[in-house]
C-alpha cells in the first residue's frame, strides 16, 4: 500500500487520503475539559494523534494542528441541568475560574511532555472565542434550525434531520434518540427532547458568563469546537479525530451546526480512537478505577502496582491498533516495560554496531528478511495508522542485532546497504514516528540531596497537619517532573521524569 489510506468513520471504510490543499493538511482534535487533573482516558486520544501528526509530517506533508482548551460551558445533555464544569469545580476548590483552568491546564501540558507529545501548532480556548460562537449561532439562527427560549439558545434537531442526514456518523436513528432521550429537569423549554443548547441563560449564581443577543449567558459544548475550528481551518478542512465517546453527540452536533453555519461538513475525514478498560471494566467513578496521570506515574493508586514510565504507557498504547479497545492492567503495562527495554537496548546496540565490509549480502535469506521487515512498516503506517504491526515488525529485527552482537550472527551477514536501511528504519519508526525516547534518566546527587530535604519539610508539615503547605510542595514537585509516592510504611520514594 503505497497511499496513506484512512478509515473514516463518517462513511465507515478506508479511504486513500487526499487533503483539499496540496501538500497541506489542516488537523483539529477536541482537547481537555480543564475542570479537573487528565486521566488515563486522556492519555490515548492525545498520544493517538500525536502519531498521526508526526506521520503526516514525515510524509512530507506541512500540518496545521489545533487542538483547543475547554475551559469554560461544558455541561451535560444527559442527567443533569445544564452547569459549567469548570465554574462549578472552581466553586468547590475556592478558586477564581481562571486560576482553576490555568492550574489543570498546566498539569495537562505537563502530562503531554511527559509523553512527548509534540505541541500543537494553535491551541484556542472557548473562552477566547465567544464572540466567534455567539455569531456562528446567530448565523444558524438566521438560517431558521435554532431558536431562543427564556434567554437560552436550542438547535432544532428535528428540523434538520429533515432535510440532512443526521446521526450518520454516529449511527443513531433520531426517531429512536426521540423515543429513548429522557425526560430531564430544566429541559421542558426545548422543542424536542433531542435538541441540543448552543446557549444557556447563566443563573444569578453562575460565575462565568457573558453578554449576548439573547442576554447574559455562557456557550454549549459543541459550538466552541465548530467555531474554533472553522476559524483556523476554515469552513471545510482535512481530518478532525477524537475519542469514539465523542461521536455522539459531540461530533454529530458539530457537522449540524457546521452544515447549516458554512454550507457543508466541517471535516473530510473523520478518526477516532476506541476506548480504553481497566482491568476488563469500563473506567468509571463507581468503579473507583479512574487513574489520574499524576497517580499513574507516580504509582499512587490503589489499583496500581507501581509507577508506570510516561515512556511505557506510551509504548503500551501504541502496542494496539487505535480503533481497538485497549485493557491497562498492571500486568499489559509490565509487560509493555519489559518489551520496551529490550526493544530500546536492541536499538542502541544497532547504533554502535559497525557493519561488514561486505558490499553484498553474505545472507540472502536473511538480507531478505530484513529488507521485507523495513519496508513494510511504511505500509502499516499508509494502512490506517497500524502502529502494532510497526512495532512487531521491529521485534523481528531484534534478535538479529543482538545475534550479530554476541556472535550468533556474523556481521558480514548483511550487507551494508542492509545495516543502514535497518538503523534508518529504526530511527524513523521507533523514534521520530512513535516518539519514543529512552527509560534512562540520570540523577544528580546533589539534586537527590535537595530532593530528600524537600521530602522532610513535607513530612514535618504533615505531622503538624500544615496540609496546605505538604499539598503545595507535592504539586510543585510534581510540576517539574517528581513524583512523590507515600509508602505504607511511612516512607516516600520519588521518581524523576
Amino acid at each position: 500500500m503505497s497511499d496513506l489510506h484512512i478509515y473514516n468513520s463518517y462513511t465507515r471504510q478506508k479511504e486513500k487520503f487526499e487533503p483539499i490543499v496540496k501538500d497541506h493538511v489542516g488537523m483539529y482534535v477536541c482537547g481537555p475539559t480543564v475542570s479537573g487533573e487528565s486521566h488515563m482516558g486522556h492519555a490515548r486520544p492525545y498520544i493517538t494523534f500525536d502519531v498521526v501528526y508526526r506521520y503526516l509530517t514525515h510524509l512530507g506533508y506541512k500540518v496545521r494542528y489545533v487542538r483547543n482548551i475547554t475551559d469554560a460551558g461544558h455541561f451535560e445533555e444527559e442527567g443533569r441541568e445544564a452547569q459549567d464544569k469548570v465554574s462549578e469545580k472552581a466553586q468547590l476548590e475556592r478558586l477564581e475560574p481562571m486560576e482553576l483552568v490555568q492550574k489543570y491546564s498546566n498539569l495537562f501540558h505537563w502530562g503531554m511532555r511527559l509523553f512527548n507529545n509534540i505541541d500543537p501548532n494553535i491551541e484556542p480556548t472557548a473562552t477566547g472565542h465567544v464572540i466567534e460562537q455567539i455569531s456562528m449561532i446567530q448565523k444558524i439562527m438566521d438560517e431558521g434550525f435554532a431558536y431562543e427560549q427564556n434567554g437560552s439558545v436550542y438547535f432544532d434537531v428535528k428540523k434538520y434531520a429533515e432535510a440532512y442526514p443526521y446521526g450518520k456518523l454516529s449511527g443513531r436513528k433520531i426517531d429512536e434518540l426521540l423515543e429513548t432521550t429522557r425526560d430531564l429537569d430544566g429541559q421542558d423549554e426545548k422543542r424536542n427532547k433531542v435538541d441540543f443548547a448552543l446557549w444557556k441563560k447563566a443563573p444569578p449564581q453562575h460565575i462565568m458568563r457573558w453578554a449576548s443577543p439573547w442576554g447574559e449567558g455562557f456557550p454549549g459544548w459543541h459550538i466552541e469546537c465548530s467555531a474554533m475550528s472553522s476559524k483556523y481551518l476554515g469552513k471545510e478542512f482535512d481530518l478532525h479525530g477524537g475519542g469514539m465517546d465523542l461521536q455522539f453527540p459531540h461530533h454529530e452536533s458539530e457537522i449540524a451546526q457546521s452544515t447549516i453555519a458554512h454550507g457543508c461538513a466541517p471535516a473530510r475525514y473523520w478518526m477516532h480512537n476506541n476506548m480504553i478498560t481497566i482491568n476488563g471494566k469500563k473506567m468509571g467513578k463507581s468503579y473507583n478505577n479512574v487513574i489520574k496521570i499524576t497517580e499513574l506515574f507516580s504509582g499512587d493508586h490503589p489499583m496500581l502496582e507501581q509507577a508506570y514510565h510516561p515512556m511505557v504507557v506510551r509504548f503500551n498504547i501504541l502496542q494496539t491498533h487505535y480503533r481497538s479497545t485497549l485493557d491497562f492492567s498492571n500486568e499489559s503495562l509490565q509487560a509493555s516495560e519489559k518489551a520496551f527495554r529490550r526493544l530500546w537496548d536492541a536499538y542502541e546496540v544497532l547504533q554502535k554496531l559497525e557493519p561488514g565490509t561486505n558490499d553484498n549480502a553474505g545472507d540472502k535469506e536473511l538480507n531478505e528478511k530484513v529488507t521485507k521487515w523495513c519496508n513494510e512498516c511504511a505500509d502499516f503506517m499508509n494502512d490506517d495508522m497500524n502502529t502494532a504491526k510497526v512495532i512487531a515488525n521491529l521485534f523481528e529485527m531484534a534478535p538479529v542485532i543482538n545475534g550479530i552482537k554476541g556472535g550468533q550472527v556474523s556481521k558480514e551477514a548483511l550487507s551494508a546497504d542492509t545495516y543502514k536501511l535497518m538503523l534508518s528504519t529504526f530511527d524513523t519508526y521507533l523514534v521520530e514516528v512513535l516518539g519514543m525516547k529512552p527509560l534512562q534518566v540520570q540523577q544528580d546527587n546533589k539534586i537527590d540531596q535537595v530532593l530528600s530535604l524537600l521530602i522532610e519539610i513535607r513530612n514535618d508539615a504533615r505531622t503538624r497537619k500544615d496540609y496546605a503547605t505538604s499539598d503545595l510542595i507535592r504539586n510543585k514537585l510534581t510540576e517539574a517532573g517528581v513524583m512523590l509516592k507515600d509508602e505504607k510504611d511511612g516512607s516516600v520514594s520519588y521518581t524523576i521524569e
